[in-house]
């Protein structure tokens, strides 16, 4: 059973260092008959997408399939690992330590370049610091998330909240990180509220990987965040309509967007801009960078609210000439 394992490796290493090896060099190479080496093709073909291109052309993998890493979980590299302290290596052909030393090095090697990949990734991105902490003072925790995003591995945390400012120890299942305006966010399952919770990274005090992997199952991003301008989740349905002026609406439409609105060009040159949200602050705090190049139409009642908050700004310095 272990010589055929270790032909069934060879066959696969064979097959991505020379596609379009025949059977009979196959055969040549394994040291086995061709005979045999048509029963494994048949038992590898079950596990890789091994394609004939017809007689003559030999054997190789459809697409951009590849033996290395062998698609190893750590449990799997682990698994395998183990195989020379389970097994009698006296009883085995001296191939056996080469064949093992290359998968397990070759796994190890790639397992340290994500590694490097993600660290320096990690390292390129620039976010803003809170005003209340020194900067350079926090480590990069971007880097255990991103990893823990691609292992689809659970983190252990330290996340302060901003409500109360109390310090929380949870499990999160990292499922995406969003970028706000300086800010990264993670969206992920929160084991503590038992649902999917939107966190922002500079509120981590501390992240570790937890050794347990999780699914993702069915869970949509793009359903999660609909509807929402920024992170701030509601549950209203809110149209607006916004008329900006014809200064402003070449910029409008440079803006890049999480939603997706509708855009129609007025007769004076200006832009009338319909978008669909759950939550109106963070919206509205957008439009008043604007100033009066921005005014909304609809709904009447946001009318009277911006009415109201200009009536209290313009309190603040009344009087002064």
């Amino acid at each position: 059973m272990t010589e055929k394992l270790i032909r069934l490796l060879r066959i696969l290493q064979a097959i991505q260092a020379y596609p379009g090896i025949s059977a009979k060099e196959l055969a040549a190479k394994c040291d086995t008959t061709v005979r045999t080496i048509y029963r494994d093709l048949r038992i590898l073909d079950r596990v890789a997408p091994i394609m004939n291109e017809g007689y003559g052309k030999g054997y190789r993998f459809i697409g951009n399939f590849a033996l290395y890493p062998l698609d190893f979980t750590e449990q799997e590299a682990m698994v395998f690992s183990m195989l020379p302290s389970v097994l009698d290596t006296s009883q085995l052909p001296a191939e056996f330590d080469a064949a093992f030393d290359k998968v397990m090095s070759v796994h190890t090697k790639l397992k340290s370049r994500n590694s490097d990949i993600v660290e320096n990734i990690a390292g390129i991105i620039r976010m803003g610091t809170p005003a209340y902490r020194e900067e350079g003072k926090d480590p990069n925790l971007l880097i255990p998330i991103i990893e823990a995003i691609l292992n689809q591995e659970t983190i252990r945390t330290r996340y302060r909240t901003l409500t109360n400012n109390d310090i929380t120890v949870r499990d999160i299942d990292p499922y995406y990180l969003i970028p706000r305006d300086q800010r990264f966010y993670l969206v992920g399952y929160c084991h503590l509220v038992q649902k999917v919770r939107l966190f922002r990274i500079s509120r981590f005090l501390e992240v570790n990987q937890s050794g347990t992997h999780f699914d993702k199952a069915d869970f949509n991003i793009a359903q999660y965040m609909k509807n929402t301008w920024s992170v701030d989740r509601g549950d209203e349905h809110i149209h607006f309509k916004v008329r900006f002026t014809e200064r402003m609406a070449p910029y409008i439409k440079e803006e890049e967007m999480f939603v997706r609105p509708r855009m129609t060009d007025l007769p004076d040159g200006g832009l009338l801009f319909e978008v669909t949200l759950n939550s109106s602050r963070e919206f509205l705090m957008w439009l008043y960078q604007f100033g009066p190049q921005a005014e909304v139409l609809e709904p009447r009642e946001f009318r009277t609210e911006i009415r109201k908050q200009l009536t209290q700004w313009l309190k603040h310095y009344e009087g002064d000439e």
